[in-house]
């Protein structure tokens, strides 16, 4: 069958690939198409375009790139017009993706949507256009099928989270190795406009731990060149690329953006704080929309503050540098955030398998619906 799938930053090229490792278990001829990265590429898809040239952060951003971003939206229907897929599957970018949707389903292609749409924060205006042009979603949040199904009653499959099965085999494969929690790990994201906000304020902290080696993890998409003029003034401070879950097997602590790395981090069960600085103006049109109590994934999921979270104006040197204190040095702290994490791995373990159950249930959907 030929799949067309759609996603438009870095954690939707992870979880695409095995998604699509998957499908091919099910479908040996299976001709896939895809927008996403270097991973899905290598896992064999046809790749059209590279999230790295998509990602656009903050409403300003966006404003700012329209042209660009209505260019790709009216070359992305002609593509997967010409392509005439059995399905198109859509991994979270919903701001690109739903447009889509809604197209491909007045040109009658099924649709299915991987990794919903975070409508539980904002945007619920979106869950009836989405019902009308999703034919399946598929979950990877525990309390999203109750949200749909009591608020929208809208029937929608949990299939759990794709990222315990990745870190739990990466721990697997890396078991004999010794790792010396030496290290503070800094993630500051993978969009040039966050990276530019959080990494100078994240890199000033390592001058109040001498004794501790930071390194910054480099987003796939940006070049080494981008990250020289920030990493040059700083003595203990050092880099990697496509290696963060390395970093983290020998981090003692994380300054982590909020976003997937948050969970990331915690499914490694390093103490993390979670940091978030955007333009002003985003950030003030944000503030009034969003409608959830915590910005981390991790205290979302556990509906508690699990992990400190220094926003906008709190996220500064100081207060980094006094939440990495606690961290490092507070054991009653650093147990309590240990069981709170192994909590968290059961709640996201439910669903089994997320690749695995994802890729049956598009197969089975596809397979049972195609002329």
């Amino acid at each position: 069958m030929k799949y067309y799938i759609i996603s438009g930053e870095a954690s939707g090229d992870l979880h695409g690939s095995n998604l699509v490792k998957q499908l091919r278990l099910l479908d040996a001829d299976a001709n896939i198409r895809c927008w996403g990265g270097d991973l899905m590429k290598a896992a064999g898809c046809t790749l059209v375009k590279h999230y790295k040239d998509l990602a656009f952060m903050g409403f300003i951003e966006v404003l700012l790139n329209l042209k660009t971003i209505i260019n790709n939206i009216q070359f992305c229907k002609k593509d997967i017009a010409l392509f005439k897929p059995d399905v198109l599957v859509l991994i979270d970018y919903p701001g690109f993706n739903l447009r889509i949707a809604q197209w491909a389903k007045q040109k009658n292609y099924k649709v299915v949507y991987y990794i919903a749409p975070q409508v539980w924060a904002w945007k619920e205006n979106r869950v009836k256009k989405m019902k009308k042009c999703i034919d399946k979603m598929l979950c990877i949040l525990p309390f999203e099928k109750d949200y749909f199904k009591s608020k929208w009653n809208w029937d929608v499959e949990y299939v759990g989270h794709p990222l315990v099965e990745v870190i739990s085999d990466f721990i697997a494969k890396t078991s004999n190795i010794p790792f010396n929690k030496t290290s503070i790990a800094l993630l500051p994201g993978s969009r040039k406009q966050e990276i530019l906000k959080k990494l100078p304020v994240m890199l000033e902290v390592s001058k109040a731990f001498p004794n501790y080696q930071f390194i910054v993890a480099k987003a796939p998409g940006q070049d080494d060149s981008f990250y020289e003029p920030f990493l040059s003034s700083y003595n203990n401070v050092s880099s990697v690329r496509n290696d963060t879950y390395h970093l983290l097997m020998q981090s003692k602590a994380a300054l982590v953006t909020s976003g997937t790395a948050t969970l990331e981090t915690a499914l490694f069960g390093v103490p993390e704080v979670v940091c978030y600085k955007g333009s002003s103006i985003s950030y003030s049109i944000a503030k009034h929309l969003v409608k959830v109590k915590y910005i981390s994934l991790v205290n979302l999921i556990m509906d508690k503050m699990v992990v400190k979270e220094l926003i906008q104006q709190e996220m500064n040197t100081k207060n980094l540098i006094l939440e990495l204190t606690e961290l490092l040095s507070n054991e009653h702290r650093q147990r309590e955030m240990t069981n709170d994490y192994a909590d968290l791995k059961n709640i996201l373990s439910q669903g089994g398998n997320a690749s695995e159950k994802a890729a049956k249930s598009i197969f089975t959907f596809t397979s049972s619906t195609k002329e």
